[in-house]
């Protein structure tokens, strides 16, 4: 249901994209985000952004990761400058959507790589 891509390598300091596309089945959608998983560590919210644009971000990221959508085209963007090695992990996108007939519900991306090197 969702398409992520954009993750790769970076080095601390420059800057990437991730984009998430959610497919044609997905009709309806509320809160689209990121969430990151580094190795040994629990799965934590990068940040979030409503259907009305409002958004909220980890401490960690803010003033450095801009999240963003479109609605037409149901695809959310995590704009990431001057990451860091800490930054690494791999991202997964979120939607709270409904789908065609279907009641709402949680939907999660397959995850990309993101690796900065220092």
């Amino acid at each position: 249901q969702l398409q992520a891509s954009g993750g790769g390598l970076v080095q601390a300091g420059g800057s990437l994209r991730l984009s998430c596309a959610a497919s044609g089945r997905i009709s309806s959608i509320d809160v689209m985000g990121w969430y990151r998983q580094a190795p040994g560590k629990q799965r934590e919210s990068v940040a979030i952004i409503t259907s009305v644009g409002s958004t909220d971000y980890a401490e960690s990221v803010k003033g450095r990761f801009t999240i963003s959508r479109d609605n037409a085209k149901k695809t959310v963007y995590l704009q990431m400058n001057s990451p860091k090695p800490d930054d690494t992990a791999v991202y997964y996108c979120y939607v709270r959507a409904r789908a065609y007939g279907l009641a709402w519900s949680d939907y999660w991306g397959h995850g990309t790589q993101v690796t900065v090197s220092s």
